[in-house]
């Protein structure tokens, strides 16, 4: 069969070979943490190749030592995660936020600048702006909508350019759906490079997952996941993963081998398993999105609706990145329920099949109040200017039937309008006493 398979056939058997696990059709958990070596001469050559004393002999891989360095499940995993990127190497973490503060930690050291869009997720937000700068690590963020001009002003302005070490961008921004230019990131990054020292661009790609955006084919050097997200898919395991290139993999494995924070041999089987039906489990989480945000857009108790399928040519440089970037118009969407966050907390507390829950990119839909929940700690006056208001309610689409999904956002908003007419009613009666 010389005909390329594509990723969703490959995540069946790709990495594994039966034989070494006694035939068994599934890979094996290994939960082990040591490996026996054959010889000492091969515990040394492990070693000198773990631990970058020498580059790989041709043909030579890096052997089984010890599951902090490296395990059969973790490896098979990262081996089948580089297929959808089309990533040359690939390091899974115990969390999304393990991949995310482990890459920067490697790429940044104190004094240096980091440029950052807006909105970020929540915790990603803190990190960056609340711990790195305890490193002596300065922050600089840009906004959606701003010009290649703009943003290299707002970094010249900080009299730091030359002190620039990353660009980290988050697209679909989490919670609004706002858009950021990939490969327009990278010219930013590249605007400041110089030939000894080259600015790297990160993506955290969580929002899309690795069906719906691919950033290395935009220019990114690194791309990010919350692995326990779509990755994942059934809010049972808690992951993180990174993808690029092997020469900036092997960097971020190796602060990952001395941190301790990669996925343990479990937390690589569950991904494993996963993996089998992420497209699958994707494309319908996209059909349902889609059917979900018509619904809102007509609804009159529905002020706006974030949703890139919303996007069209009147929305000028947003709609065009979302034609550049985007496969699919995803499965989250952020709405503006008429009101403010008493309504808000209506609609959430009367879902019934969408759970009252933080994540996102799970089997079964998700809802949250991103202003009182993920993105509580974002300033307030940055909240306003992002839209992250109290009136904001984030969806996570599952795989329900659409119907369904749609039929409880129904009813939950009638209890919102019930009780807006209510409140009309005793206002008026108490007025007519007056």
């Amino acid at each position: 069969m010389n005909r390329k398979m594509k990723p969703e056939s490959l995540m069946m058997s790709y990495g594994y070979k039966p034989e070494l696990s006694e035939g068994a059709i599934k890979c094996p958990i290994f939960q082990t943490s040591t490996f026996v070596f054959k010889s000492a001469e091969e515990g040394k050559a492990f070693f000198e190749v773990a631990y970058g004393l020498r580059e790989p002999h041709i043909g030579e891989e890096l052997g089984l030592i010890y599951s902090r360095i490296n395990n059969p499940d973790l490896e098979i995993l990262e081996n089948r995660l580089t297929l959808w990127d089309e990533a040359e190497a690939c390091a899974v973490f115990e969390s999304g936020m393990s991949a995310i503060t482990t890459v920067l930690l490697e790429f940044l050291k104190p004094g240096d600048l980091i440029l950052i869009s807006g909105p970020l997720y929540g915790g990603s937000d803190h990190f960056i702006r609340k711990i790195l700068p305890k490193f002596g690590i300065h922050v600089v963020a840009f906004k959606v909508g701003q010009s290649y001009d703009e943003i290299i002003q707002i970094v010249n302005e900080t009299g730091m350019a030359d002190q620039l070490a990353m660009v980290y961008i988050e697209t679909p921004a989490n919670p609004t759906n706002d858009l950021i230019d990939i490969e327009g990131s990278k010219n930013i990054a590249r605007h400041f490079s110089t030939p000894e020292k080259e600015i790297y661009l990160a993506v955290d790609n969580t929002y899309m997952g690795p069906l719906w955006q691919h950033p290395l084919k935009h220019g990114a050097d690194l791309v990010l996941y919350s692995a326990t997200k779509y990755i994942g898919g059934h809010s049972d395991v808690i992951a993180g993963a990174c993808l690029g290139s092997n020469e900036l993999i092997k960097r971020v494995k190796g602060l990952r081998t001395f941190l301790g924070n990669m996925a343990s041999p479990n937390t690589g089987w569950l991904l494993l398993r996963s993996l089998e039906t992420l497209k699958a489990r994707m494309d319908i989480q996209a059909f349902n999105a889609n059917k979900v945000a018509e619904y809102l857009n007509h609804h009159p108790d529905v002020e706006k609706v974030y949703f890139l399928g919303n996007l069209t040519e009147s929305n000028g440089e947003q709609y065009a990145i979302k034609q550049r970037q985007c496969l699919s118009n995803g499965g989250m969407i952020s709405f503006d329920v008429k009101g403010g966050e008493h309504e808000a907390f209506v609609f959430l507390n009367a879902l019934r099949l969408i759970k009252l829950a933080v994540s996102l990119g799970s089997t079964e839909s998700l809802a949250e109040h991103p202003a009182t929940m993920t993105h509580i700690d974002v300033d307030d006056n940055l909240k306003q200017q992002l839209s992250i208001t109290e009136k904001m309610v984030r969806l996570s689409i599952g795989v329900e039937n659409h119907e369904d999904i749609i039929e409880d956002i129904r009813q939950a908003l009638e209890k919102v309008h019930k009780g807006k007419v209510h409140e009309t009613e005793a206002m008026e009666n108490g007025s007519a006493y007056n």
